[in-house]
């Protein structure tokens, strides 16, 4: 053998050694991990004390500027960040100012601001861009504290100053390095250790996932001088962020809903991606049950009208997700990335100084990093029709979606609800649903009321009992929803709906909600049926046993859509986009739509609802107490 290929040979063996390694430690943990502090502050002295080292290395990041070059919507998305980066030249850095209860929205803009400014510097290596970050860093760690008694905004303003501590180590004057890695300590990452502030720790909500993303990130970024601090930190969030990682199973949905899903998902992929990009693996986290397929469900949830099916407490609009390039990736589904390149492309068109700095997108340009090869969702499409058309969540909050089809213009798309309001961001909308059909949104859910109008007021926004001042919201009750309210009462708080038959025939798509629980004390049984026909209109039924003689049943659905004149008494007809949808009452014969004003709040602490209406029918129950109402719901493209 000649010398040459003795050296290959030789290169090749510890190649396969290395990879042999890599396989046998991303198999060696157990889901939920069962990982010692030991293990990982081994894993920590044995990991490299360079920076950078949060989500990539230094190298890496060098080469961003010349990574953008090789695709299209790496530069579009690169240009947009270098256009808020400039923006944020001529804005203030943070100041320590709280809304309420909270300093969330100073930490959301210095996350966005130090983010931008970071990955700007290395997309043009301008040194300004160092400079306007230091000064925000500076600004921030400068605060007497970061508001822990709600720690959200501790978790974020950590990881705001960990990336940046991180990533500019070298460009960073010292005495500020030293400024803000104290701040990174002691007011973020060794509160849950010197103070009361940890009861977020075991949390089952995003909190856990926000929180323990934060502190993190905060403890590797100061790892080469507080190791033993580090080694906790990363052991406390492996141990307990699988108790919000719970929300995934058993088939990735999320039940606090689609706006919940971008915030808590995203922050646990910077979590696990943060421990394995420094460490070498993620201990077994990404094993959760339904992990691996929740990257697939903003898609599932979103309508031909671009808007999702956002029960919960959260708004149906949706912006650029780049944790979705993580996961496609990661799983190789490019699919998952379907409208992504038209919202990064607005991205780009709104940058600048009307939109930098204020928050909103703040974990945006780490797609750069996480998006390797899938440059577009225009090549997904082998991909995106291996995506079903109808798809049951199961877990605590049950949704289904049916669709007469992905990506012909005249879909018609059905979101369903059961579970409980009192499920964390519950509402009382057991059996609403939202309705796309030829492009246009026609049964719409109102979304979340804002938090802190009603907290000002003192009213308890996160009671769920029974007579908690939630329920006198008009948003969070039954009367908003699209779903039955029986007398004018209430759904039952602590009731649960439960999704008792699903079809994904397509033939025959259909679900069927129990809904007796959450009528308890109201009916014997309700039982709701959505079935989606071959037309592509969609029937609702509802059998209802069990009322009070002369009790009311008011079915009702929000809409944007303006009835059309002199509709018949029993087939309404909604305009909308020059289009239009028809709602035919098929049973009781009796009973007659009308128009319910949405728009002017109910009670002084509700908002408007502008645009909007309710179409409903209130039918009488009979000497027998049953009741069957049924309605068919027509798009336009399938009306004769």
């Amino acid at each position: 053998m000649n010398v040459r290929w003795f050296f290959v040979s030789l290169f090749l063996v510890g190649l396969n050694l290395i990879q042999s390694e890599l396989t046998a430690d991303s198999t060696r943990y157990a889901y939920p991990p069962k990982v010692s502090i030991e293990e990982v502050a081994e894993k920590i002295t044995s990991a490299s004390k360079d920076h950078p080292r949060l989500f990539a290395d230094g190298e890496t990041l060098h080469q961003l500027r010349e990574s953008v070059k090789q695709s299209a919507l790496k530069k579009r998305i690169a240009d947009g960040v270098i256009k808020n980066a400039e923006a944020l030249q001529d804005i203030p850095p943070v100041e320590r100012k709280l809304e309420g209860r909270r300093l969330l929205s100073q930490s959301r803009r210095c996350l966005e601001r130090v983010l931008t400014l970071s990955t700007a510097f290395y997309l043009t290596d301008d040194e300004r861009f160092v400079r306007r970050c230091e000064r925000e860093m500076l600004a921030a760690a400068a605060f007497e504290d970061w508001n822990p008694s709600h720690f959200l905004d501790v978790g974020e303003m950590t990881l705001a100053l960990a990336i940046g501590y991180d990533w500019l180590y070298h460009q960073l004057a010292p005495e500020s390095r030293e400024t803000i890695a104290e701040a990174i300590v002691k007011k973020g990452v060794s509160l849950p250790w010197e103070t009361r502030h940890k009861g977020w720790v075991r949390a089952e909500n995003n909190w856990g996932q926000v929180c323990h993303a934060g502190l993190t990130a905060g403890a590797i970024a100061v790892m080469d001088f507080e190791p033993e601090l580090a080694a906790k930190t990363i052991h406390n969030a492996i141990t307990n962020v699988p108790r919000s990682m719970k929300a995934f199973a058993p088939q990735g949905s999320y039940p606090e809903g689609p706006g919940y899903w971008s915030y808590g998902t995203g922050f646990n992929v910077v979590l696990v991606d943060a421990i394995e990009t420094t460490l070498g693996t993620d201990f077994g986290l990404s094993a959760a049950p339904g992990f691996s397929q929740t990257g697939g469900y903003l898609a599932m949830v979103t309508g031909p009208s671009g808007l999702t099916f956002n029960y919960a407490d959260g708004g149906s609009g949706r912006s650029p997700q780049s944790s979705l390039f993580w996961f496609a990736n990661r799983y190789n589904m490019p699919g998952w990335l379907r409208g992504e390149t038209a919202r990064f492309e607005k991205f780009r068109s709104d940058a600048g100084p009307k939109t930098a700095g204020r928050g909103g997108n703040r974990l945006l340009p780490l797609a750069l990093l996480w998006m390797g090869n899938s440059a577009s969702d225009e090549s997904a499409n082998v991909a995106q029709n291996k995506m079903p058309l109808h798809f049951s969540s199961g877990g605590t909050v049950p949704i289904t979606i049916h669709r007469s089809d992905w990506d012909q213009a005249p879909a018609t798309f059905l979101g369903t609800k059961a579970g409980s309001p009192s499920a964390n961001h519950g509402n009382m909308d057991a059996g609403s649903f939202v309705l796309d059909a030829d492009g246009v949104r026609w049964a719409s859910d109102l979304g979340a009321e804002g938090y802190h109008g009603i907290e000002s007021r003192g009213m308890d926004l996160w009671n769920r009992r029974q007579d908690s001042d939630r329920w006198k919201i008009f948003r969070q009750s039954n009367e908003s929803h699209n779903t039955l309210v029986i007398n004018g009462k209430l759904q039952r708080a602590s009731g649960y709906a439960k999704v008792v038959d699903f079809s994904d025939d397509l033939n025959d798509p259909y679900t069927v909600i129990d809904l007796t629980d959450v009528y308890k004390d109201q009916v014997k049984s309700a039982v709701r049926t959505f079935r989606m026909l071959p037309s592509g209109e969609v029937t609702i039924q509802d059998e209802i046993q069990g009322l009070n003689p002369g009790a009311t049943v008011r079915w009702g659905m929000i809409t944007t859509g303006t009835p059309a004149p002199k509709s018949p008494s029993q087939s309404m007809v909604l305009l909308q986009n020059d289009k239009q949808f028809r709602l035919k009452l098929e049973s009781p014969s009796s009973v007659e739509w009308q128009v319910i004003d949405t728009e002017k709040p109910r009670n002084e602490w509700d908002s408007a609802n502008r645009g909007t209406r309710m179409i409903a029918a209130e039918a009488i129950a009979p000497t027998s107490g049953k009741l069957n109402i049924l309605v068919r719901l027509s798009p336009g493209s399938t009306i004769d």
